[in-house]
């Protein structure tokens, strides 16, 4: 499609409240930019399908978020603090029943027909937070940010300080809740009027109107719907589009009232949901669950539609717009570079292997985009705009060329650190947004290339990060197989292997080195030891009993298996490769990451929830999370002489009964 096309599918989805067929779409479209394409009814599908732009229907019918989303019912539950200063802050509580194009401060809500008024609410950011998480927790000071210029500046000082106070657009409720006698426990019943404009309507609930029996519908619903979701979706890509499907999955029910405001479903009631890490991000998955990591750099900046140039980058490992590559040859003439190799070579780096007739078509693009360019650039014009445009192109190739090296490597995946190929696609795709924010001629507000600098300041040192994790794993990965080369299986030496363990919805892993003969039974028990959880819960593994040792699992080709302890936490296993243990070698930990949660912790949603009280919470929520994890619990703590000297402890330090 054409970008006028686009923007025709655009406006028809914005517009349309009935639900349609691709014949219906495709003519309104055609209408409006009538060029040729032959496939833009494929075009069009493949892109509501990639882009989720609607909801599918039976009979190969349509519904547009508009059409699913307006006029129906959802709950917003003010807090106390918000009623004691007569105020309602919008955040995140009209998702996903908002257009999404829309900021929070741009939506406009009334009461009895009238318009209520705006006004302004000075805090610490980290007040603001808890009304922006349903984005995500990472993307909370992002919008906190975005509420006016003023904010921006003040995050801009200093990309990793919270400015000691901001100002947030909230709705002036002091009238309302005095003529209405709100008081806490109240609700408000709200539906938008105008789902493109994102203007709400209000009505007040009393706190006792609904039982638990009526809620009871709802709240099945909720559980199915984001069943439905992450079926569907998978991770997604963003809590947002979670949120949307979750809604849509669960049906009419779901979007009616009685209800319960969604950060109460998620964050108080369920126990089958919970907020998980996902790279660098976050996303809504099973309680105890980790997301399913990827394998390249596949992601939501992949198009539908690409074009040639677009379907040769992705093959090779990039997929990114032709407005990226646009912008690496306006970055070129900011260097007064004119090496065609070299200018290739940033946008694929050589490791991605492009050759051949591929790699003539796009020096043939560049080419012509070169000259086009050249002919009203201006480095003095771009003098603003050319340092970032380097430093994110720079970080870009980074990405790339790490993911290309670590494809062809021939390195066991399960040696990575944990979502690696996802962290590097969200770093690749943040670089990629700045990249076609930069392929202009007009320079944006100064703010905006100051936090454009800031971001790309965080991106880099995530990248550095996981590129220094990534170069311990392949030491390790490496120092093994070396291992293997250099020894021969004798009489008096052991098989070994290398297995890592990690607690399901958390980030806390350890890598062991143990026998092959190591038995299930006995593998339960170091689980606990290692974690500090005494002669608790039983550790039960989803395994038939005949697979009695980690080398019999092995050898019957499974190279990973869960367990459970309890009801609520999850253990993953997986088997990463053969170890040549020396005569005399102890079972040992030779890696991991994160504090253990103590025992009594009722699963890994309730421990993020401490977590997070300790990180984000008031004075109370955090005296509570110290109280139950302990005063000095420290989330990132990982002592692996304590962990040895627990495997120790418990094996005699030796084999295990198994190695002797």
């Amino acid at each position: 499609m054409t970008i006028n096309q686009e923007d025709a599918l655009y406006d028809f989805l914005e517009n349309v409240t009935e639900p349609f067929s691709l014949d219906d779409i495709s003519a309104f479209v055609r209408m409006i930019e009538p060029g040729r394409n032959s496939r833009l009814a494929a075009e069009i599908s493949s892109f509501m399908d990639t882009r989720r732009m609607a909801f599918p229907l039976e009979g190969k019918r349509w519904i547009s978020r508009r059409g699913a989303f307006e006029q129906a019912r959802f709950i917003i539950k003010p807090t106390r603090l918000e009623i004691a200063n007569g105020i309602l802050i919008p955040g995140h509580r009209c998702i996903p029943f908002a257009n999404p194009i829309l900021l929070p401060q741009e939506y406009r809500f009334r009461w009895q027909g009238r318009d209520i008024p705006v006004t302004t609410t000075e805090s610490p950011p980290e007040d603001f937070y808890p009304f922006y998480t349903l984005f995500g927790d990472e993307y909370a000071p992002q919008y906190v940010a975005r509420d006016n210029p003023e904010n921006e500046k003040a995050f801009n000082c200093d990309p990793f300080e919270d400015p000691p106070e901001v100002s947030v657009h909230t709705l002036d409720m002091r009238n309302i809740y005095r003529e209405i006698s709100f008081v806490p426990g109240d609700l408000f019943t709200a539906f938008s009027l105008d789902w493109k404009e994102g203007i709400f309507a209000l009505q007040k609930v009393a706190a006792d109107t609904w039982t638990k029996e009526d809620l009871a519908p709802w709240i099945d619903a909720a559980e199915e719907g984001f069943r439905g979701s992450f079926t569907c979706l998978g991770p997604g890509s963003s809590t947002e589009e979670q949120l949307a499907y979750a809604c849509w999955f669960g049906g009419a029910r779901m979007r009616s009232v009685p209800a319960l405001s969604m950060e109460e479903f998620l964050f108080e009631l369920t126990d089958n949901i919970e907020t998980v890490p996902y790279g660098i991000e976050t996303r809504f998955w099973y309680a105890g669950k980790d997301i399913p990591d990827r394998k390249d750099l596949e992601g939501v900046r992949s198009l539908p539609d690409r074009t040639m140039i677009e379907e040769i980058l992705y093959r090779r490992g990039a997929p990114v717009s032709e407005y990226v590559v646009q912008s690496f040859v306006r970055d070129a003439l900011y260097r007064n570079d004119k090496g065609l190799d070299r200018i290739i070579e940033r946008i694929i780096p050589p490791s991605a292997g492009l050759e051949g007739r591929d790699r003539e078509y796009l020096a043939d693009y560049i080419l012509e985009v070169h000259r086009e360019f050249e002919e009203n650039y201006s480095c003095f014009t771009d003098a603003a705009m050319g340092p970032i445009r380097q430093r994110v192109g720079e970080l870009h190739t980074a990405v790339v060329e790490l993911a290309a090296k670590l494809q062809k490597g021939g390195m066991d995946p399960s040696w990575l650190p944990k979502h690696t190929f996802v962290v590097l696609s969200q770093i690749q795709g943040h670089a990629a947004s700045v990249l076609e924010d930069l392929d202009t001629d007009e320079e944006p507000p100064r703010a905006e290339l100051e936090a454009m600098d800031n971001s790309i300041d965080s991106m880099i040192d995530t990248y550095e990060d996981i590129r220094d994790l990534i170069d311990d794993a392949l030491s390790g990965f490496r120092r093994n197989n070396i291992s293997l080369l250099r020894k021969t299986q004798g009489k008096d030496q052991l098989s070994w292997r290398i297995i890592q363990i990690s607690l399901g919805g958390t980030g806390i892993w350890r890598r062991l080195v143990l026998p092959d003969s190591y038995t299930l039974d006995e593998l339960a028990l170091l689980i606990r030891s290692m974690f500090n959880w005494g002669n608790g819960d039983e550790i039960r593994f989803d395994l038939d009993r005949e697979a009695a040792s980690i080398g019999d699992l092995n050898r019957r080709g499974l190279s990973e298996f869960t367990g459970e302890i309890g009801t609520r936490w999850t253990i993953k296993v997986i088997i990463l490769s053969w170890y040549q243990a020396e005569p005399g070698e102890k079972i040992s930990c030779v890696a991991g990451a994160g504090a253990p949660p103590p025992r009594f912790i009722d699963g890994p949603l309730r421990f993020r929830r401490f977590i997070s009280a300790l990180e984000r919470g008031n004075d109370g929520e955090r005296r509570l999370a110290q109280n139950e994890l302990g005063r000095d619990y420290d989330p990132e703590g990982f002592d692996i002489d304590s962990c040895n000297r627990a495997i120790g402890g418990l094996t005699g330090n030796n084999y295990g009964k198994s190695g002797t």
